[in-house]
């Protein structure tokens, strides 16, 4: 009985992640030496912030194709693609990261809901 007055407790804790990986496609950004996020329809996530954080996985992400990848600061720059992941929505940050898909950069440029890099 007593452990029923910490059921609350548990799901507000627990309410900032997701029990299931989600599939996010927008815009992967790599702007300088270990950062990373992407940016699709609900915002932006954090992959890895130089001297900060870095998510689990994130070497299954893997070079863009050259016709496939902006460049903006020598090797620096963003691609579209759909990866797999476990996310914290309070944090806004990629826990896990599962795989790693490139798509054409149209996908992402033709998509309105989708802000611009």
């Amino acid at each position: 009985m007593a452990m029923r007055k910490y059921i609350p407790l548990v799901l507000i804790i627990l309410s900032g992640y997701t029990f299931s990986s989600e599939l996010r496609c927008g815009w992967l950004q790599n702007p300088g030496p270990a950062n990373h996020w992407i940016t699709d329809r609900d915002g932006t996530w954090d992959i890895s912030l130089q001297g900060s954080y870095s998510s689990s996985g994130i070497e299954k992400l893997k070079d863009f194709p050259d016709d496939q990848y902006v460049r903006t600061n020598g090797n620096y720059g963003y691609g579209c693609s759909c990866i797999r992941v476990d996310i914290n929505t309070n944090e806004k940050k990629i826990t896990q990261i599962y795989s790693f898909k490139v798509l054409p950069l149209e996908r992402c440029q033709s998509d309105k809901k989708l802000p611009l890099p």
